[in-house]
């Protein structure tokens, strides 16, 4: 990175601000301003009356009093300015806090009041730049389909291969620049008037690509469905091989979601609180290919950068590719670095404490691997409090499962520590074949001379804490976020008062509720909300004719069924993911839910959790994208064209794709070709057989041995509760206001069994040396570069992994490594995991089998 000392030049680069204006360095730090922004702000000052700064300030208050993203100091101003009469009563008195508060409501209305959005995301915007471009047609039809055919395809895979909207976003900036050299001439496509060239390609149209490649590059859900209904070793269901119940069920299931996130969008997208903090890498980087913007900052030695945005991408993109060879390939013990079990491989105690891939992971340093196994959290995006906060809740959930495991609670003692199976009464994994009768349902008989499942400790661990994740989310919403759901509902009544009674629109203007990229986008016509609802409306109607018009034996109401659990749940789950970054997903209520009500079909459970689960994962992951349009300004209807045409290109592609997917020589078993083993499609049929077929009364119901597990609802509800009088009688101690209750039980839950405290350590490390180091050191710095490297490394990670794959991997003969440093973290406890009992003499333990003692 070119760097150089800081020249007498330059020196004037870093001078906040002169002593003559009255705006000291202090301020600047609180409220997280650079250069831009108070050159903006100060050009701003003298038009900022008392009254209109005291009106912004008392609902910027409101807004942002529980906003654990907004700086705690900042508030404390506005506290010291709202409730001292003697501010208003004598202003000379407080200048410089009337000043603070002037700066802080010119940064709310005119730009945002997060430092994270406004080192990324641009205060104006070009309406008349085009983003529904014939270049956004091409280059994103061809994009969703590529994308959509790798990882649907390569889902069957272990490990899986799949490439994210990021490295679609790269590669498509070269390919649009080069259609650039297209002739100018127009055409007409359904009354439309369009040019093969319209300009330089530009920021809304490689955005526009980018949502489009989001929305396709992944799987639809029932590349779960589908391989697990039709293939013999799972339901055999001969049916589910057919195109038009394939292209009907993908179709529903797509459709729902992106209804659902469209219905919500007033609620999760338009406020400015609502950041969406990973989308904020995928802005930095449409930034860094489309900015002239470069200037020097200063970094720690007194050093002063002077690369680019678009240069540190390629030159950290570059870098990563490079080192992913090893810790990937190569020498992969740098991956699961578990030096600690290398000491006595054999050691049970070590290793279930110590351990990486078979223990709880209490180890210091776990990995040189740059992607921490996590590639769906990226450290350099997540706010510190949350990272911060799963954290304390992973401490605690380590120490549970050991306690649980050394205490042998529920005879967890005799498997291992923390696995993710569900188990017999040997120690094997539960064979859920051996409790179905012929017709696929329930057998007590069989049953009875089989087993009862049995879970690790570390997986009661995790079921408590999911369990205490649900509660928690309504509990906290409920105590934290009551402003902005009445704040939406309000707006979304009027909105519906104004089509039903063709009344004019209120023009009242709230100056922070309709912040400066929200009054941008109302440049642009809205899609109504009917819109919208048709299209879920319609969705839900398809997904009802694939269940009802194929043997699946479900009725197809269980699609509605499917559909009000995300409809309940997108609200406080969306108001969570869009504040900490973390999603909060529903497979567990899912399949509890589901699983009480399916009549004992493990189908019909399937059908549930598809609608129930994914269509808000889904709806959840559109808006993400919705969100990344209003930041670009991209008008509402392209985005929407956009993102259902590729929605409709990934189901296509995804439908034709199942039935050659499930022609490959012996699929979905132990001995498949191109390692196509099917790991998420038989966990998928076990957990449909397990909770649908056996169901969680035979678990959780009253007496039976896992009913305690049911506490964690409860404790979550409280949690927040706690925390909120906490709060309340020490208002000053900022550390506490940084604890994010949910993200307390979202912490062991999503990182609970077969994840463990090494998956999630190096993050906290990373976190804090990003966000509390060099954010709060070299603001400058990070702002310009943070969201860059957070987009670059995951896109050389993932290059790279294409490369091993089809260049290293796939050919006949493929090339493999065979030496310690690939070997090595997998021997003895780590490899096979080392129970602390070992099986009875009897060859059991629990109740004796064929004695009808199973209930």
């Amino acid at each position: 990175m070119q760097s150089s000392p800081i020249a007498e030049d330059d020196k004037k680069l870093f001078d906040i601000a002169p002593a003559e204006d009255g705006l000291d360095n202090a301020n600047v730090h609180e409220l997280g301003m650079l250069e831009d922004d108070l050159a903006a702000v100060h050009a701003r000052l003298g038009e900022a009356s008392l009254e209109w700064t005291y009106a912004v300030i008392k609902e910027a208050r409101v807004v942002h009093k529980n906003d654990p993203n907004f700086p705690g100091a900042v508030l404390d101003q506005m506290d010291r300015f709202l409730d001292d009469p003697n501010v208003l009563a004598n202003p000379d008195k407080h200048a410089d806090l009337i000043r603070e508060m002037k700066m802080e409501a010119i940064l709310s209305t005119e730009n945002s009041p997060y430092q994270e959005v406004r080192a990324n995301v641009d205060n104006t915007d070009d309406p008349t730049m085009p983003s529904l471009t014939f270049r956004v047609w091409v280059i994103g039809t061809i994009f969703s389909g590529i994308g959509s055919f790798i990882d649907t395809l390569f889902l069957v895979r272990q490990p899986a291969i799949s490439v994210g909207p990021n490295v679609a976003q790269m590669l498509a900036y070269p390919v649009g620049k080069l259609m650039e050299r297209l002739p100018e001439a127009s055409f007409s496509l359904l009354g439309q008037t369009m040019s093969f060239n319209p300009g330089p390609f530009n920021k809304k149209e490689h955005m526009l690509i980018t949502i489009m490649a989001s929305v396709s590059f992944s799987y639809p859900y029932t590349a779960f469905l589908i391989p697990t209904q039709a293939l013999p070793q799972f339901f055999g269901q001969e049916f589910a091989r057919e195109f038009g119940y394939q292209l009907l069920s993908t179709m529903g299931i797509n459709f729902v979601g992106y209804g659902l996130a469209g219905l919500f969008r007033r609620f999760l997208v338009f406020p400015s609180w609502a950041l969406w903090p990973s989308s904020l890498a995928t802005i930095a980087l449409n930034k860094a290919f489309h900015t002239d913007q470069n200037e020097p900052v200063q970094g720690p030695f007194g050093w002063v950068f002077r690369r680019s945005r678009g240069q540190v991408f390629f030159i950290t993109f570059g870098a990563m590719f490079i080192w992913f060879f090893f810790p990937g390939f190569i020498f992969q013990a740098l991956s699961v670095f578990n030096w600690l079990s290398w000491i006595a491989p054999d050691n049970m105690a070590l290793n279930n404490v110590m351990g990486f891939n078979n223990g709880v992971g209490l180890n210091p340093w776990p990995t040189f691997d740059s992607d921490f196994r996590t590639p769906w959290l990226t450290p350099l995006t997540i706010p510190t409090f949350s990272i911060v906060s799963q954290f304390i809740g992973i401490c605690i959930g380590t120490l549970m499962t050991i306690a649980f495991y050394w205490q042998n609670a529920w005879n967890s003692s005799y498997l291992p520590i923390n696995a993710n199976n569900t188990f017999d009464n040997t120690g094997s994994a539960f064979n859920v074949s051996k409790i179905l009768g012929p017709d696929g349902l329930f057998d007590n008989t069989r049953y009875q001379k089989y087993s009862q499942p049995w879970m690790s400790a570390g997986f009661c661990t995790y079921l408590i804490w999911y369990f205490a994740m649900y509660g928690a989310t309504l509990s906290y919403i409920c105590v934290y976020h009551r402003h902005e759901i009445v704040t939406a509902v309000r707006t979304t009544a009027k909105g519906f008062k104004k089509v039903i009674l063709r009344r004019r629109a209120d023009t009242t203007e709230d100056p922070l509720a309709e912040d400066v990229h929200y009054r941008l986008m109302k440049h642009y016509k809205e899609v109504p909300e009917w819109w919208y609802a048709i299209l879920l409306i319609i969705a839900a109607c398809v997904g009802m004719l694939g269940v009802g018009l194929w043997p699946t034996h479900t009725s197809p109401v269980v699609v509605i069924y499917g559909i009000i659990m995300p409809l309940i749940a997108i609200l406080p789950c969306g108001i969570v993911q869009a504040v900490t970054g973390i999603a909060i997903p529903l497979q567990v209520l899912a399949q509890f839910i589901g699983g009480s009500f399916s009549g004992g079909s493990g189908v019909a459970l399937m059908f549930f959790k598809s609608y129930g689960y994914i269509s808000m994962y889904q709806a959840l992951a559109f808006c993400n994208d919705l969100k990344l349009a209003h930041y670009i300004k991209i008008p509402p209807r392209h985005t929407f064209v956009g993102q259902v045409w590729a929605t409709l290109v990934n189901t296509f592609v995804a439908a034709s794709l199942f039935n050659f997917q499930m022609s490959f020589r012996g699929v979905c078993t132990p001995d498949a070709d191109f390692k196509f083993t099917c790991p998420g499609q038989k966990t998928f049929y076990t957990g449909a057989v397990f909770w649908g077929v056996l169901g969680p009364s035979h678990l959780f119901g009253a007496g039976k041995r896992y009913n305690l597990l049911l506490l964690g609802f409860p404790i979550g509800v409280m949690i927040p509760i706690i925390h909120y009088f906490v709060r309340r009688s020490m208002p000053k101690r900022e550390w506490i206001r940084q604890i994010h209750p949910v993200m307390i039980c979202a912490g062991p839950a999503n990182w609970g069994s077969p994840y463990n405290f090494s998956y999630f350590w190096p993050n906290v490390m990373v976190a804090l040396f990003s966000f509390q180091y060099v954010r709060k050191r070299y603001t400058a710095l990070w702002a310009k570069y943070n969201y860059v490297i957070a987009a670059s490394f995951p896109a050389g990670i993932a290059v790279a992994a294409l490369v091993i794959f089809f260049a290293l991997e796939l050919p006949a003969g493929g090339l493999s490594i065979d030496w310690w440093g690939n070997t090595v973290s997998y021997e003895g406890c780590e490899g096979s995991a080392c129970t602390r009992f070992k099986i009875p003499e009897v060859g059991y333990f629990g109740p004796t089998p064929g004695t009808n003692a199973f209930t």
